[in-house]
């Protein structure tokens, strides 16, 4: 796939930083919890340093067991075990956790946590740690859609016979270090988030305060996006780029990836999400290509969890499917994946969506990768799913209730984000 094009000079895309790639990684495609959590366990078992983590779900049931008694274990050995998780999707399982990491020894932090209800009064709260990351000694690394939750258990629909779809990714190589600097970053806001008014009087105590704000601000960090040029085409496979969406200096850097990539895309695009309603810049990209003849195809869910995001993604059905992209239903089971692949090499798979909370609210991390191994091998698990799922056919006439439909969810929508301090437009 070539170079990303610049985007039009109208768009405020141009603004947004693009993805650092590195060389000589390696990539390891793993499906859903039932090919991580090994990996995991095999991982954090040979662990001699310190272990990174950070979560939005972590429940405790089925086959997370594993992982939670290897990071007990590692912890009472002298391994540093460090672990972030979200006040919100985890908030029914903390007293559990503590039990079982914190008296372990294992440092339990909660990111932005619910003490009570008026805790919702906080616009910010509507900004969850939605990423799914871990980091071994530096070495190795995870990241993907993957929470810890066994695949076959959901908290609100209970156990299922067949697996959730999901993805993760084991990594080795330099990208392995923005990986780790941002779990660091994301468990050290949430531990001065619980223990600010002890930072600052310490921080005012200090012999020497600048230099202690200055070692604060750096365990803070996160890695930076910036512009690159054609020197990727010269790096060694496996070329690899951590992407983050936060909400400083990269707001839209996960979405800016998937633009670029669509952008410019000669053959295909395939995309997988669960919760689907792209920003208009990111619709008019996909319809854009599949106007000009490329293959475009949306894997979303047909086993609804949410009915409010089934009906966001559904809502866009008639404007897709007249562009021609095909639109599919994945029926088997619940649909958590979020995957995208384009043309024969660039792919990425993460915790992001293709929604307003994913692209523009939640702390979100993708890896994107552009070799061609690599891209066949998601490729033959996209025509798998494909291959179970069914094709929502065209609708021949516009009627007054999509109309309706679409309306009312672009209003709730666009409420949303401005409750939760969204600004511009979408």
């Amino acid at each position: 796939m070539p170079e990303p094009r610049n985007p039009p000079p109208d768009s405020l895309m141009r603004l947004v930083p693009r993805a650092i790639y590195s060389g000589g990684n390696r990539a390891t495609l793993l499906r859903g919890g039932d090919a991580l959590f090994p990996a995991m366990v095999r991982a954090i078992g040979q662990a001699r340093h310190e272990i990174w983590f950070a979560t939005y779900i972590y429940d405790n049931t089925g086959s997370v067991a594993a992982v939670t008694q290897a990071l007990a274990d590692a912890a009472r050995r002298g391994v540093q075990v460090k672990v972030v998780v979200d006040g919100f999707g985890s908030r029914s399982n903390l007293p559990e956790l503590n039990r079982l990491l914190a008296d372990a020894g294992v440092l339990l932090v909660v990111f932005r946590p619910l003490h009570r209800w008026w805790s919702w009064l906080q616009p910010s709260q509507l900004r969850r740690l939605h990423q799914k990351l871990c980091v071994v000694d530096g070495a190795v690394a995870f990241v993907g859609g993957v929470n810890l939750l066994d695949d076959r258990y959901d908290q609100v629909h209970g156990w299922s016979d067949d697996p959730r779809l999901d993805y993760a990714v084991e990594l080795r190589g330099p990208v392995v270090a923005p990986i780790e600097q941002a779990t660091r970053a994301l468990w050290t806001r949430a531990q001065i988030g619980r223990n600010l008014g002890k930072e600052m009087a310490a921080l005012a105590r200090s012999a020497e305060p600048v230099a202690r704000a200055r070692r604060m601000l750096r365990r803070l960090r996160m890695p930076k996006g910036a512009r690159v040029g054609g020197e990727v085409q010269h790096l060694a496979p496996v070329r690899a780029s951590f992407v983050i969406r936060d909400n400083l200096r990269q707001r839209r850097a996960i979405e800016r990836s998937y633009i670029d990539a669509i952008r410019n895309a000669d053959k295909r695009v395939d995309l997988i999400s669960p919760y689907f309603y792209p920003g208009r810049a990111f619709m008019r990209v996909l319809v854009a290509a599949a106007r000009r003849g490329v293959q475009v195809r949306l894997l979303l869910q047909g086993k609804i969890d949410y009915r409010i995001a089934a009906l966001a993604a559904r809502a866009l059905y008639d404007e897709l499917l007249a562009s021609g992209v095909r639109v599919f239903e994945y029926t088997p089971a619940f649909l958590h994946a979020k995957v995208g692949l384009v043309d024969d090499e660039w792919a990425t798979v993460g915790s992001s969506n293709i929604d307003p909370l994913s692209l523009l609210l939640n702390l979100e991390a993708n890896v994107v990768i552009r070799d061609a191994g690599f891209n066949d091998a998601l490729a033959a698990q996209f025509e798998q799913a494909l291959a179970v799922s069914r094709e929502i056919e065209p609708v021949r006439t516009r009627t007054l209730h999509g109309v309706l439909r679409r309306g009312f969810v672009a209003w709730v929508a666009h409420v949303y984000l401005r409750i939760a301090g969204a600004t511009g437009r979408y």
